[in-house]
């Protein structure tokens, strides 16, 4: 079974940077396309970057030039680096991803599949 963990959320002041990791968990698989989202309470949960499957990355507009999504997929791992942090930016952030898994005997299966979050808070 697939399982996605984030991590690397914590406090920290405006200005400053962050790195979250979301692993994914399985007995093989292959990422396809993953996104960050966040969601700050009271507001819905956006998309804040992406990487399609076709290798693109599309950000938010508000936070284009600051954060930057990367995928190591020999570690099943895809990170979000965010700098020039912003107290907007306090959020819970969630790794959502699109992958192919088998298992042991080789069966094949697809979906998509969400973390269980890491909060991120930036102090003014």
């Amino acid at each position: 079974q697939v399982q996605l963990a984030e991590s690397g959320g914590t406090l920290v002041q405006s200005g400053g940077s962050l790195r979250l990791s979301c692993v994914a968990s399985g007995y093989r698989l292959r990422i396809n396309a993953v996104g960050w989202y966040r969601q700050a309470p009271g507001r819905e949960r956006e998309l804040v970057a992406e990487n399609t499957i076709d290798g693109r990355t599309n950000y938010a507009d508000s936070v284009k030039d600051r954060f930057t999504i990367s995928i190591d997929n020999a570690k099943n791992t895809v990170y979000l680096q965010m700098n020039s942090l912003k107290p907007e930016d306090t959020a819970v952030y969630y790794c959502n991803a699109d992958i192919n898994s088998w298992d042991y005997y080789g069966t094949p299966q697809a979906g998509k599949y969400w973390g269980q979050g890491t909060q991120v808070t930036v102090s003014s």
